[in-house]
């Protein structure tokens, strides 16, 4: 049994792979502090039956390193560990091909639930998070279109709807009905609280070339 544990906190590492020793005798352990070094490491390991995957790392999002491990290996087994409670960010993890979720705040007995469901070709979702999911509640069940995830990085960059404007070569008011359709998205009041939803839900401002 070959695991990964991708974190950047190194007593996290250790604790889950103290869990892991006491789960299987013949494990091999693998151990990455960002998603550069866990994407470098998984080019020569072929072999890695699971990684588990702390979604928010120094270098990266969980989001990210998904869609790099899809070009190595698509058919990696991952599961994502998160502090955050956001169906939405679940399912977007889901999406990007991860094969479970589980939350820093639950317990060791969920964490192995998942871990033994993932390993045996399954997945795994928190309970409570499936209960958001089956009444609805926060799905979002469209995703952003391309101009208002442009209007949004300029949000996110803190550009005003004017300079937004001038920058995309559209009216103010075009940009305010965007701005208005990325609120109802993140079901946020504000651009600040919109902004905040994005970055915890994977989205990063594209570096400007």
């Amino acid at each position: 049994m070959k695991i990964m544990i991708v974190d950047d906190h190194a007593l996290m590492r250790e604790g889950l792979g103290q869990l892991l020793a006491g789960l299987y005798p013949d494990l091999v352990l693998l151990h990455a502090a960002n998603g550069a070094q866990a994407v470098a490491m998984l080019l020569p390991q072929r072999d890695i039956d699971l990684v588990l995957l702390d979604y928010q790392l120094p270098d990266m999002t969980g989001l990210d390193i998904l869609r790099q491990f899809a070009r190595v290996q698509p058919t990696l087994a991952v599961l994502v560990i998160s502090g955050s409670a956001n169906p939405n960010l679940m399912r977007q993890t889901l999406s990007a091909g991860a094969r479970g979720f589980v939350q820093k705040t639950g317990n060791t007995q969920a964490l192995v639930q998942a871990i033994d469901a993932v390993l045996n070709d399954g997945t795994y979702t928190p309970p409570e998070l499936q209960a958001l999911v089956a009444l609805g509640n926060g799905i979002r069940t469209v995703d952003l279109s391309p101009r208002q995830e442009t209007v949004l990085y300029g949000l996110m960059d803190g550009r005003s709807n004017r300079e937004i404007a001038l920058e995309l070569n559209v009216s103010e008011e075009t940009v305010k009905t965007h701005v208005s359709a990325i609120l109802r998205f993140f079901n946020a009041e504000n651009r600040t609280q919109a902004a905040l939803a994005a970055v915890e839900s994977g989205f990063r401002v594209p570096k400007r070339t």
